[in-house]
């Protein structure tokens, strides 16, 4: 067993797509993800991207696929696998549909199985590399991930056979990096590198099918321990049990490590105590997340809002039905915010890692001058234990989307969820959004 073979099986495996509820809750994800895409467009950074890909002189197949990959990343608000650390759905829906919509042959099973195949292999390589240590010591698993992500679609919609597959992953692992370094400005490189991480899969599944190899060892190799310090666990990779039905959704805009505090907050809340009446919020998380939570924010620097859980408990505290947009900004003051933050602080809690990373727990301790309320959060809406219904989803749709699209945002969610049935639907609907990208990078 070498990790590649096996990935290559499950990838090529006939009854990949089977299930009526897997297929149901991959329906769900497809929605979820075009409207982050869609959410993403009218950003600064998604302008740029959209702006990059434009003054390309022939833009390709390829352009496209990471253009499309990076708009859907950057909006934070895709979905994630939390055991793993990844975030699958922003490279897997935005690179299966860009592909099938070039493949006019792609037939009606081929869509779904191929993005089935894309969530299998990034899951299951993050959770081979252990995502959750390794991201804190720099090694980004989405990125790591993506071009073997995006190999295992082109392999699935060009239907190689199971070797062309096994070379195609191999080589958009050797093509992987695992870093973007800190990156803290409203030009951030991040989003444009993760999109041409993406690419790698693609032009490794091109070069499969066109007769190119790689070391199909590479996993078992000198490389990972020795270059990235991590020693794969190999067995995670051929594991039987269908990873993707494990993938969250995110209920609002933040990194994912703030939500289960700021969930907490929100209950607490809603018991009836009023913001006002706070004097003090203490917040208890995992040790691994402490440090890349606990700050404040920077103007201009929209991860710092995203990451921050002073910011996001106090957007909680002070304006509880307004879930931030996808640029951090909510109808109270920044000052107003600030001063409410100075009320926080935030400690790691080892007994919040009993069973982490499966799950990303916090605390919190709401002080009053008459009352100290605490309560604890496993789980946040939109997690498999508090899974997202049909309902929900358009609900987060509707929300992040009608800003951009306006009043027709039905008929597109419609588009979004037919996206599966036909290749005629995945052409209609990436013509729609072609459309969409070209009006909204026009707006200065």
């Amino acid at each position: 067993m070498n990790g590649i073979n096996e990935i290559a099986a499950i990838v090529q495996r006939p009854d990949l797509a089977a299930g009526e509820m897997v297929r149901e809750k991959l329906q769900l994800h497809v929605v979820d993800t075009i409207g982050a895409w869609i959410a993403a467009t009218p950003t600064p950074e998604g302008k740029k991207l959209i702006a990059f890909r434009d003054r390309m002189l022939s833009p390709s197949l390829s352009d496209d696929l990471a253009t499309h990959c990076a708009l859907v990343r950057l909006s934070e608000i895709d979905d994630i696998h939390l055991p793993s650390m990844t975030t699958p759905g922003s490279v897997v829906i935005p690179a299966a549909l860009t592909i099938a919509a070039a493949l006019p042959a792609a037939a009606v099973d081929d869509v779904p199985a191929a993005m089935l195949a894309g969530y299998e292999a990034m899951i299951r390589l993050g959770l081979a590399i252990k995502g959750p240590d390794v991201l804190y010591r720099g090694i980004w698993p989405t990125y790591f991930g993506a071009g073997f992500a995006s190999a295992a679609i082109a392999a699935r919609l060009l239907r190689l056979d199971a070797e062309h597959t096994a070379h195609a992953l191999a080589l958009a692992l050797t093509a992987a990096a695992p870093s973007v370094g800190q990156h803290h400005a409203v030009t951030t490189a991040r989003w444009l590198s993760v999109g041409n991480a993406a690419r790698t899969g693609l032009n490794a599944a091109f070069a499969a099918q066109a007769g190119f190899t790689a070391d199909l060892n590479l996993l078992q190799s000198r490389l990972f321990p020795e270059v990235y310090g991590i020693t794969p666990d190999i067995a995670r990779l051929a594991d039987d049990t269908l990873t993707f039905t494990q993938v969250s959704f995110k209920p609002w805009c933040a990194a994912r490590q703030t939500m289960a505090a700021t969930q907490a907050l929100r209950e607490v809340l809603s018991t009836g105590i009023a913001a006002g009446d706070i004097t003090q919020i203490a917040a208890h998380v995992p040790p691994p997340h402490l440090k890349m939570i606990d700050h404040g924010v920077r103007s201009g620097d929209r991860a710092s809002f995203l990451t921050s859980l002073p910011y996001q408990l106090a957007v909680a505290a002070l304006s509880p039905s307004e879930m931030a947009g996808l640029d951090q900004v909510v109808g109270v003051a920044l000052p107003t915010l600030q001063s409410f933050m100075a009320k926080i602080t935030v400690a790691a809690d080892d007994a919040l890692l009993s069973n982490y990373p499966a799950t990303w727990p916090a605390r919190v301790v709401v002080t009053t001058a008459s009352a100290r309320h605490e309560h604890r959060v496993e789980t946040v809406p939109g997690d498999p234990a508090r899974p997202f219904a049909t309902d929900d989803v358009s609900r987060k749709f509707q929300h992040f989307v009608a800003p951009v699209f306006g009043d027709d945002t039905t008929r597109l969610q419609q588009a979004s969820a037919a996206a599966l049935q036909s290749q005629a639907s995945v052409a209609a609907l990436m013509h729609e959004l072609s459309g969409i990208m070209a009006r909204t990078a026009a707006i200065r």
